[in-house]
């Protein structure tokens, strides 16, 4: 019970984090793909919806930065910047409390699932 009771502390103290801050963080994935830009910007969109909800994707010089909400709280958790490569896609994912190993998964997991998947 008191583990619980920490861990709700925890998130509830990490306060709002905004896209610049996350995307200060350490990347937890940095990785490239086969896939053009947009078809894992799609993969990645289509796979988060169904835990997320829907995530505001932004068209950038050469990709596509997708912001990924929260679960239990309003703003971004996450960031995947995803860049054109000669014969696919660069992806690296920043999250909001990317030094909490109890952190969720699932942004992580769709983006490995979206390399060749």
């Amino acid at each position: 019970m008191k583990v619980v009771g920490l861990l709700l502390g925890m998130l509830t103290l990490g306060g709002c984090a905004t896209v610049a801050e996350i995307e200060q963080t350490h990347e937890t994935m940095d990785v490239m793909s086969g896939k053009d830009p947009q078809d894992y910007t799609q993969c990645l969109a289509r796979k988060l919806s169904a835990s997320r909800g829907p995530v505001a994707i932004d068209k950038t010089a050469n990709g596509y930065k997708v912001i990924v909400p929260r679960k239990l709280a309003s703003g971004p958790a996450a960031v995947v910047d995803i860049q054109e490569r000669s014969g696919g896609s660069t992806i690296k994912v920043h999250e909001r409390l990317s030094n909490l190993p109890l952190r969720f998964k699932d942004v992580q997991a769709a983006a490995t699932e979206c390399i060749s998947g």
